[in-house]
């Protein structure tokens, strides 16, 4: 029994370490500054190293023997790899559900200009069909989703709250439709229930679209990976971190590393500039912000 204990009071003395390196990077208080940027230093039990392909190498890290457990609810749960940007996110799930050896079903949009504003008139004209559906951005599902059963998603918007379908809930296909999906919920108090996804008009608020548009379509995006910001809320046991571009916001690099529960989660393929792998991860802190509510 003393061993035992021992291991409790190791495991929590690591565990608090571990807690507060990603406290230390989330408030600046590590790294060397390298022409203005913090550079966080990663150890080496938490670097991917000697990846021919990166993303299988990240695939492989985070999702171990994954078609044996590609219809296991508590592995698809546990898991999740992230990445700053959408492009980044898109290339993992497009071959992670390539992995998935159930038939596809490819679900298109149905997208229109808003016309509620008068100075929008005659817009449809220069902004064709086809061009509506290259529109890609945070919030809104592409016009293209190709899914499989067993393929986990995450919904972008509240549909119904008290049944645990909010904006970030994850949830595994378990039968695709042509006008209707089927889903089991992974995460939160609602975990295995059996839900119905119907297809939403949704308009998109990124301020860099000068338009309004409209996109009829699910609203889910496939989850195998998703941006870091996407992740927020998250809780997984296993995190592969994807950096083969720098994280560019204030605190996404401790977002990320504070999704995992535990360091033995943790798995991180880092670039550096000049596209070799590395060691060190960059870290955008505004420490401003900091002194200001801390009245500096």
């Amino acid at each position: 029994m003393r061993l035992e204990g021992n291991q409790v009071d190791s495991h929590l003395n690591d565990l608090r370490q571990f807690s507060d390196w990603i406290l230390a990077i989330g408030d600046g208080m590590i790294g060397n500054s390298v022409d203005g940027i913090d550079k966080v230093h990663i150890s080496d039990d938490l670097i991917i190293n000697n990846c021919g392909d990166p993303i299988s190498a990240i695939v492989e890290s985070t999702y171990p023997d994954f078609l044996s457990h590609c219809t296991d609810l508590t592995y698809l749960q546990q898991r999740g790899i992230l990445a700053p940007t959408l492009d980044m996110v898109e290339s993992i799930n497009e071959y992670m559900v390539s992995l998935n050896q159930s038939q596809p079903k490819t679900f298109f949009s149905f997208d229109t200009i808003c016309m509620s504003d008068d100075a929008f008139t005659g817009l449809e004209h220069i902004h064709t069909l086809e061009f509506l559906n290259t529109i890609k951005c945070s919030g809104i599902p592409n016009h293209v989703i190709t899914l499989k059963v067993g393929v986990p998603v995450m919904l972008l918007r509240n549909i119904d709250p008290s049944s645990g379908l909010c904006n970030g809930t994850r949830l595994i296909i378990t039968r695709l439709g042509n006008r209707v999906i089927e889903a089991k919920i992974l995460s939160g108090n609602m975990a295995g229930q059996k839900v119905f996804i119907s297809r939403m008009s949704l308009t998109p608020s990124d301020a860099r679209i000068p338009f309004k548009f409209q996109r009829r379509q699910f609203p889910i995006v496939v989850s195998f990976a998703m941006t870091i910001n996407k992740s927020q809320g998250q809780s997984l046991s296993h995190v592969g971190l994807y950096l083969k571009k720098p994280v560019f916001t204030h605190g996404q690099l401790y977002v990320a590393l504070s999704r995992v529960t535990k360091r033995k989660g943790l798995k991180i393929l880092v670039y550096d500039d000049d596209g070799e792998i590395s060691n060190e991860a960059k870290n955008v802190v505004y420490k401003e912000v900091f002194r200001n509510l801390l009245g500096e």
